[in-house]
């Protein structure tokens, strides 16, 4: 099977074109297998880069422990280059499914190549049930959960939840220390609050335009950047008053630009798509 390896600001994935090779047998198992950093070419996960009937491709997520995701920001950036670079759809504006949700892409190239893609994630969604989360806010148990107090573990943190197409937790911290990430995240994976498990957010903010994230992925655990989580983390910044609406997050594996716009309250993310390398795996 060949596979090509690309990462988005340190989140990297094995993609597999499905345009090109038959869609693998026992998918998570192979998710499992490939993305092992010792024993398989090592990544957070498989996409499958499908054919759509509605989109100009289907990106089709597992993480690195098999389950099945709804969305990643950066790999979708990714997903959106190989189809562009390798001739597959050479447009400047695509579409892409990603668990029935259809996004729109927009690609900046240099030298016939992309370099970076702005991507209309959507509407974040707040609503609990939705998300999903039994954490209710005291106001109304239809109001987004804001800041909302969580015991975990023996300690309080204060929870924003919000999804992106997938669950984030996001909490404001003075520093986002190994001690918060590898040791409170994942008790707030499995929290019990969170029926689809969550993803987790550690910020700290370094001014109204300017944060700092570091992030627990569900099934996959810390990981260099998380695009979802980013823009959950923007949404996060404006419900709790800490930030305005257009922001830069430094994530440990580069910067993602992410803007909530109030005129149609739609998330936007531009960041950076990089192939590293292409193989075959026989394993």
């Amino acid at each position: 099977m060949h596979f090509t390896k690309m990462q988005g600001a340190g989140n990297d994935y094995i993609y597999v074109d499905c345009f090109a090779e038959p869609v693998p047998a026992n998918i998570p198992e192979l998710a499992r297998r490939i993305s092992d950093r010792r024993f398989g070419v090592g990544s957070d996960g498989l996409i499958l880069i499908c054919p759509s009937e509605r989109a100009d491709a289907e990106m089709r997520m597992f993480n690195a422990d098999g389950s099945p995701a709804e969305m990643c920001g950066n790999g979708i950036r990714c997903v959106a280059k190989y189809l562009y670079d390798h001739g597959i759809r050479r447009s400047k504006t695509l579409q892409i499914e990603s668990a029935g949700r259809i996004l729109s892409l927009e690609l900046e190239t240099v030298h016939g190549m992309v370099k970076q893609v702005r991507v209309d994630m959507g509407e974040p969604i707040l609503i609990p049930d939705e998300i999903p989360t039994t954490l209710r806010s005291p106001k109304s148990p239809e109001q987004p959960v804001v800041d909302l107090p969580l015991s975990v573990g023996g300690r309080e943190v204060r929870v924003t939840c919000v999804s992106m197409g997938n669950p984030h937790c996001v909490t404001f911290v003075d520093e986002p220390t190994d001690d918060w990430v590898l040791g409170v995240g994942p008790k707030l994976e499995v929290d019990p609050h969170f029926p689809k498990k969550v993803n987790v957010e550690f910020v700290k903010v370094l001014n109204g335009r300017e944060l700092v994230q570091r992030t627990w992925e569900r099934g996959s655990g810390e990981t260099l950047a998380c695009g979802t989580g980013a823009c959950a983390v923007c949404v996060a910044g404006v419900l709790t008053g800490r930030t305005g609406r257009d922001v830069k997050i430094h994530l440990r594996g580069g910067d993602l630009s992410i803007e909530w716009m109030n005129s149609n309250n739609r998330v936007y993310m531009t960041g950076p798509a990089v192939e590293v390398f292409s193989g075959e795996w026989r394993g």
